[in-house]
């Protein structure tokens, strides 16, 4: 009679119950909210193809630009919170984007829960090879002397380059008009053009084409030198006293998705984010550990934390600012 029970026991369980008893048994989705070739992109496939292996299934990146990441970000916020859609979160769609949208956000930070960061990153100020500006002395000098002032471009509305790009007029007072592009990528390649006058990026996406000579660094906008722009100055160095500000990638899954599952995740990702390969292959471009917990990884309750003080850090100084989208 007992053993008879307990064979019955799988048909009274919930069917959600038994759905994570299994997770994962087929493909996991990562929405990338930005298009294929940006740093975003580069993180999320690293650490799609690093996870994938370790939970035994594929982890499929999907790229859904838009909106400054919005369109990825609502997407997966509204998706089955079943653990097989995830989002690969930057400091945009995790922080910054609540302030610069406003009321026009798609979704709100409950919305979606925090499962682990994988790096940070400075961004790069930089310009063509053929500009006359070669500091940030000469830049914000130049978009003073020329009618109209300068345009700079970014890789979207709401991403840790335009609001960096903001605050550094705000300290500067440089004369230059915001550029918006669906991506690095796109971005990259009218800055090469000479068609923007000058770009803020993350340093992964825009590396080669510095170290190329393709693209001119004047300064970079992180605590300390980048170890792969050794020769670059930080902002504050170069005279933006008390410039510091950094981007970041991380896992984000509806809100609804179980915690086992959760926790699972933020275990595995925890893992990938400590795993020499992916490090060594972060530290190439210019990435930085997440360090959130006392022996520097990462998991779901202080990435959460993390996530509430970016929020409230980035709402200000969009308000200072005045980097909304109208």
């Amino acid at each position: 009679m007992r053993r008879r029970s307990l064979l019955a026991l799988p048909a009274l369980l919930p069917a959600a119950a038994l759905a994570q008893a299994e997770w994962p048994n087929r493909p996991i989705r990562l929405v990338v909210p930005f298009t294929p070739a940006g740093t975003t992109d580069l993180t999320g496939r690293l650490a799609a193809e690093l996870l994938g292996k370790r939970l035994g299934q594929p982890v499929v990146v999907e790229n859904r630009p838009g909106a400054g990441g919005n369109v990825g970000a609502e997407f997966v916020a509204r998706a089955e919170p079943d653990g097989y859609t995830m989002l690969l979160t930057t400091i945009g769609t995790g922080a910054i984007n609540f302030a610069v949208y406003g009321d026009r956000m798609p979704y709100r930070p409950q919305d979606l829960a925090a499962v682990g960061l994988l790096m940070r990153v400075p961004n790069v100020l930089m310009v063509p090879p053929g500009s006359t500006a070669r500091s940030i002395a000469e830049l914000v000098a130049l978009s003073k002397r020329q009618p109209g002032g300068l345009n700079y471009g970014t890789a979207g509305i709401g991403s840790s380059p335009h609001v960096c790009g903001e605050l550094f007029k705000l300290m500067t007072g440089a004369e230059m008009t915001h550029v918006t592009y669906r991506g690095s990528a796109p971005m990259l390649t009218e800055l090469m053009a000479a068609r923007v006058d000058a770009g803020m990026d993350n340093i992964p996406s825009a590396l080669a084409f510095i170290k190329d000579g393709k693209l001119r660094a004047l300064a970079t906008t992180g605590a300390r030198r980048s170890a792969v722009l050794p020769d670059v100055p930080t902002l504050d160095e170069a005279g933006v006293k008390g410039f510091e500000a950094t981007a970041w990638f991380g896992v984000l899954a509806p809100a609804a998705t179980p915690k086992p599952v959760i926790a699972r995740l933020g275990r595995e990702l925890d893992a990938v984010a400590r795993d020499p390969g992916f490090r060594a292959r972060m530290a190439e471009l210019g990435g930085e550990l997440p360090a959130l917990t006392p022996d520097g990884g990462t998991a779901p309750e202080p990435f959460e934390q993390f996530l509430a003080a970016e929020r409230m850090k980035w709402a200000e100084v969009v308000r200072r600012s005045g980097a909304k989208v109208e």
